[in-house]
C-alpha cells in the first residue's frame, strides 16, 4: 500500500506540480487542439495532459485501465461535463486482458510481456517491479470513435502496447502521438510504420519529436518518415525516452 501511495503521489507531482512545464504544453498542444475539438488521451494516467488540453478548451476523452489512476482523475475531473473517463484498456481488439502493474512507478504499467522483457535489460529500469496485475477490459480506438467521435489529436501512451492500439484504428486522424522508448526502438518503428499506413489514404503524415518531458520539439521543422528514424537514431544513444508527434500533411 505505501509503495502504491509512493507512486501515485510521485505522479502528481511530476504531471501536475510544474507550472513552466504546463506552460510549454499548452504552447505545444495548441497547435493540435482548438476550442471545442476532441481529444483522446489513451493513458490518461493522473490527467496531465487531461488539465492541458481543458485549459484549451477541448473536450477529452480520458482512457485509463489502472485502479488508482481512475480514482485519481474521477477525483479531478469527473464533474466535468468535457471530460468522458473511459475505464479501459485500448488494443489491437475488443476483450479482456492482463494489465501487469508497477505499484511504485505506476507510468511505466504495461499490457506487454514483451516490452517489459525489452526494458528490463536496461540499466535505468533496474529499480522497476511489476508487482500485481488485474484483468481490465479492452476497447479498440474504431470503438471509441464510434462511441464519442473522431477525434482531433490522440496521444497513445501505453509502455509498449502502442502498436496494437494503433491497429485498432482503422482511419486517419488529424493529429496524434506515440511514445519513444529507446530500449524498445523497434516497437517504435513498428508504431512508425501502422502511422504511416494509415497517413498513405489522407495525403501523408509529417513527424517531430519532444524528447522525454520537455514538451518542445527537437527540429524546427516537421519531418518524414525517414527523417524521424534518422533523429531518433541521434536521441537512441541517451537512452531517454520521448513523444513522437504525427500531424497529416494537409491539415
Amino acid at each position: 500500500m505505501l509503495a502504491r501511495a509512493w507512486g501515485i503521489t510521485r505522479s502528481l507531482a511530476v504531471y501536475h506540480g510544474q507550472p513552466a512545464k504546463h506552460r510549454r504544453a499548452r504552447q505545444l498542444y495548441g497547435q493540435f487542439l482548438s476550442p471545442g475539438d476532441l481529444g483522446f488521451d489513451i493513458g490518461a494516467h493522473v490527467g496531465g495532459r487531461v488539465r492541458t488540453w481543458r485549459r484549451l478548451g477541448a473536450r477529452v476523452v480520458a482512457v485509463e485501465p489502472q485502479p488508482d489512476c481512475l480514482r485519481v482523475l474521477r477525483l479531478g475531473f469527473g464533474r466535468d461535463a468535457d471530460v468522458m473517463i473511459e475505464p479501459t484498456a485500448v488494443g489491437a481488439r475488443s476483450g479482456s486482458a492482463r494489465l501487469e502493474l508497477s505499484s511504485a512507478t505506476p507510468t511505466v504499467s504495461t499490457m506487454s510481456s514483451s516490452w517489459i522483457e525489452s526494458v528490463t535489460a536496461d540499466p535505468s529500469f533496474a529499480g522497476v517491479r511489476w508487482d500485481r496485475s488485474v484483468e481490465v477490459p479492452v476497447v479498440t480506438l474504431d470503438d471509441l470513435i464510434e462511441r464519442h467521435g473522431v477525434p482531433a489529436f490522440c496521444k497513445v501512451d501505453v509502455e509498449g502496447f502502442e502498436v496494437d492500439v494503433l491497429a485498432g484504428l482503422s482511419r486517419p486522424v488529424r493529429g496524434l502521438s506515440f511514445e519513444y522508448l529507446p530500449p524498445a526502438h523497434d516497437a517504435a518503428l513498428a508504431a512508425l510504420e501502422l502511422v504511416e499506413r494509415l497517413g498513405a489514404t489522407a495525403g501523408g503524415y509529417r513527424y517531430n519529436y519532444s524528447p522525454v518531458e520537455t514538451m518542445r520539439f527537437a527540429s524546427d521543422r516537421w519531418l518524414d518518415a525517414a527523417e524521424l528514424v534518422r533523429l531518433l537514431e541521434t536521441y537512441r544513444p541517451a537512452g531517454r525516452s520521448g513523444d513522437v508527434y504525427a500531424r497529416l500533411a494537409a491539415s
